[in-house]
């Protein structure tokens, strides 16, 4: 290593530790609504601790499992379970991801605590929670269902929207906040909470409606990846949109948010607060990035050509 490098390596060193040791033996705890494994969720948490692990803090994990656990007593027990953890663990900072953690954690135990939250992951509209509280802020989760309409319009035979999802508390908040992004009423909608129930739906929409929006699958306990993706294969006839990056097998375009931005947001303005900044003079923000994807498969199956502008701006799904 030549003088300069050594040098220059020296100074970034210097530079980098002002901040970590003002933040040097704090502890941060994430809480997650929902369980290892679920690719969303997986995301937020590598977002946070890209941010968490530079800085030198000492993180733990709780996660509340309640996308794969639906009724109210098991999600207030989860409540509970994080409030206990919280309490054991002394935390510095909590960092809260989606709905859940905030209903039955934040809301009954620590609103305007001194403890400091940062939420994200919440679904359009914090307001209903009460937030921000004054020991509260965050980033709320939105769509990009506009932009994603628009563009399924160009490949479209007609104008009838319908939407199939998941039967979950998320996705029963995500439905009417399409509706009302669009200015529109769907013309078929279906809530299912099994594969049989989803291929049913979906295969019926292929007759009912000229554009289908899929929400997520998240939350059917027998959902099968490669037997839906090979059924929507088969089975497609309409132009089919989705907003999450794991709907790509069976959307043929996605408008998809990006997990990681979520949680590289909160654990930022997480670690802000931890050097002095009050939660109540950060703004609640809404996220921001998006990443198109298409799938030629699906498209051709039902005799759709991408346009060039599109697939210059688009990730091909892997799946």
């Amino acid at each position: 290593m030549t003088r300069w490098m050594v040098l220059a390596a020296a100074a970034l060193a210097l530079a980098a530790t002002p901040a970590r040791a003002q933040l040097a033996g704090k502890k941060v705890l994430f809480v997650n609504s929902y369980h290892e494994g679920y690719e969303w969720s997986d995301g937020v948490e590598k977002g946070a601790l890209t941010v968490l692990k530079p800085a030198g803090v000492t993180v733990r994990f709780v996660r509340m499992d309640t996308k794969r656990h639906q009724e109210d007593a098991f999600r207030k027990a989860a409540g509970e379970k994080a409030k206990a953890e919280i309490e054991a663990f002394k935390p510095d900072l909590v960092l809260l991801s989606d709905d859940p953690a905030v209903k039955f954690l934040l809301v009954p135990y620590f609103k305007d605590a001194a403890i400091p939250f940062v939420f994200c992951g919440v679904n359009w509209d914090a307001a209903r929670y009460g937030l921000p509280f004054k020991n509260a802020t965050g980033m709320v989760e939105v769509a990009l269902v506009k932009e994603l309409l628009g563009s399924m319009k160009e490949y479209a035979k007609g104008t009838r929207v319908g939407f199939l999802t998941v039967d979950s508390e998320t996705e029963r908040i995500e439905g009417p906040y399409y509706t009302k992004a669009l200015g529109l009423s769907f013309t078929k909608e279906r809530y299912v909470k099994t594969m049989a129930e989803w291929k049913e739906a979906f295969t019926a929409m292929q007759g009912e409606v000229d554009m289908l929006l899929l929400g997520n699958y998240a939350g059917i306990t027998d959902w099968k990846d490669e037997d839906a993706a090979a059924f929507a294969l088969a089975t497609s006839k309409v132009v089919s949109g989705g907003m999450y990056d794991f709907m790509a097998p069976y959307a043929m375009i996605g408008f998809t948010k990006v997990a990681e931005e979520q949680g590289a947001w909160a654990a930022k303005t997480g670690l802000d607060i931890l050097k002095g900044a009050a939660p109540s003079s950060i703004a609640i923000a809404a996220n921001k990035q998006a990443k198109i994807v298409v799938n030629p498969k699906l498209a051709a199956k039902a005799g759709v050509v991408f346009k060039p502008e599109l697939l210059r701006n688009a990730t091909v799904a892997s799946k």
